[in-house]
């Protein structure tokens, strides 16, 4: 298998290089790309050295099977047709194609099967990787939707820095040594100091007073799930470094009980159970810092920072629906949010091939 990489340097970049050695995929021949400035740095993969090359219009993808673009919506249109032009899949994990009507949007445990199409004629050759926290979402709804139809669901998400990027990590690492300083905060990434702060405003707000982030809710879980599904959310960056957390409370069809709901969601593939309230322990008890997710009575971002499922907690009925309940759930939002989801994508097609 030849691959390539758009946006390398990139925080996803960089867990897609460390997703493929530690997932052993099969890759002969990588290639990296990224922009001006990044062209020319070396990054270590498996036994080798390889040097990003500047993505430009005069670059070929000819022989590269499967190209993984996160690089942003705008350097994903640009390129799209390029990349694909010889019939590379591209599985782009930008917004420039997620509501396409011929592209496919994929979270594996929930719909790899669409993923598919690019290998029907006429197909665009694009998968698209949906958007971090509606994976983190979907997941989880899935396992209960097949048990009932899931007809509504309010969603409150705390999205880290990560979110924004790398720079963005570095930022608010900066802001807080700032604010302890006495320093004013600097603002770059964000629109307000992040540190020590929330912001209830991720991308642009859009007519109806929602964000873009929280539509993309709304939008690409119903495609992913091929469900109307309604979806409501408020989405707040909040100042962790790494890992998506939400609280989501779903509406059911039918009501069903919990301890069934609990057996799908602890067996469901992609999720894992971190419910054990009985668990919690006061600060004097232990460093927290060196207790497991196995001893952890909820899940938090501080613990699921660099795994691969979504934890899964809080699980309890809703006291004002008896068709409802709620939970809180985190995922490391380079990881499934990302990098892992679109690896996971291309597994899937190898198995298909």
């Amino acid at each position: 298998m030849n691959i390539a990489i758009i946006g390398a340097s990139g925080a996803v970049g960089q867990e897609l290089l460390t997703l493929l050695d530690e997932r052993r995929f099969p890759c002969d021949n990588l290639r990296l790309f990224g922009s001006k400035r990044s062209a020319g740095t070396s990054y270590t993969f498996r036994s080798g050295q390889v040097i990003v090359e500047e993505l430009t219009p005069d670059c070929s993808f000819q022989g590269v099977d499967i190209a993984f673009a996160s690089a942003g919506a705008s350097v994903s249109k640009q390129y799209a047709e390029l990349i694909t032009r010889h019939g590379t899949i591209l599985i782009d994990n930008s917004s420039a194609f997620r509501m396409d009507e011929d592209i496919p949007l994929v979270v594996p445990e929930v719909n790899a099967a669409d993923a598919l199409q690019v290998y029907e004629a006429g197909s665009r050759r694009i998968i698209a990787n949906p958007n971090c926290t509606t994976i983190i979402l979907a997941v989880v709804l899935n396992a209960v939707h097949i048990l009932g139809h899931v007809e509504r669901v309010h969603v409150a998400t705390y999205q880290s820095a990560s979110g924004a990027g790398a720079q963005a990590m570095l930022e608010l690492q900066e802001q807080h040594r700032q604010v302890l300083n006495g320093e004013e905060p600097t603002c770059r990434k964000f629109l307000y100091p992040l540190a020590y702060n929330v912001i209830p405003h991720i991308d642009v707000f859009m007519d109806n007073d929602y964000t873009k982030e929280e539509m993309k809710m709304y939008h690409e879980t119903r495609k992913i799930m091929h469900s109307d599904i309604r979806v409501s959310a408020t989405c707040v960056r909040v100042p962790t470094l790494r890992a998506h957390a939400e609280v989501v409370w779903v509406q059911l069809q039918n009501p069903l009980s919990i301890d069934l709901i609990r057996r799908a969601i602890a067996t469901a593939p992609g999720c894992e159970l971190v419910d054990a309230p009985a668990n919690t322990k006061s600060p004097t008890q232990s460093h927290q810092h060196e207790v497991t997710n196995t001893q952890l009575p909820y899940p938090m971002p501080l613990y699921r920072s660099g795994l691969n499922n979504v934890a899964v907690g809080r699980l309890r009925k809703d006291l004002a629906d008896p068709r409802s309940f709620s939970f809180f759930c985190v995922g490391d939002q380079i990881r499934k949010g990302a990098a892992l989801n679109a690896i996971q994508i291309a597994e899937y097609l190898l198995t298909k091939k």
